[in-house]
């Protein structure tokens, strides 16, 4: 079996109504702190993604130094970590670090799609 390569990192942070001001200020806070492509800010679930969120891609020489990042400063927000090679069901399920606790994804939505 071939080993995939990884073309990037993704990391979504997740929140609600509630969380949705601590949500905002963390994502200026990557902004002022990191120079990382950011993503839509969506209040509503996209996706695979159970809760409101918005992604972070990471350049895989960015890796450590943004996830010891985020580790240190997600606050009481989740953040779901997770490769991209191509397999988009194994880099959500199988592939998956997070950042505080857990939640499950929405992973039907990748298995009318071709994942070999």
């Amino acid at each position: 079996m071939n080993t995939p390569e990884i073309e990037n990192w993704h990391a979504h942070v997740y929140f609600d109504a509630a969380t949705r001001d601590a949500a905002w200020a963390l994502r200026e806070r990557i902004e002022q702190s990191l120079d990382i492509q950011m993503g839509r800010f969506h209040e509503k679930p996209v996706g695979p993604h159970p809760m409101f969120s918005y992604q972070v891609t990471v350049t895989n020489e960015q890796f450590t130094s943004v996830m010891s990042w985020l580790a240190l400063n997600h606050g009481e927000l989740i953040v779901f970590v997770h490769p991209n090679t191509g397999h988009d069901l194994e880099d959500h399920r199988d592939r998956a670090i997070w950042i505080g606790t857990s939640v499950p994804l929405k992973l039907d939505m990748f298995t009318n799609k071709k994942d070999a």
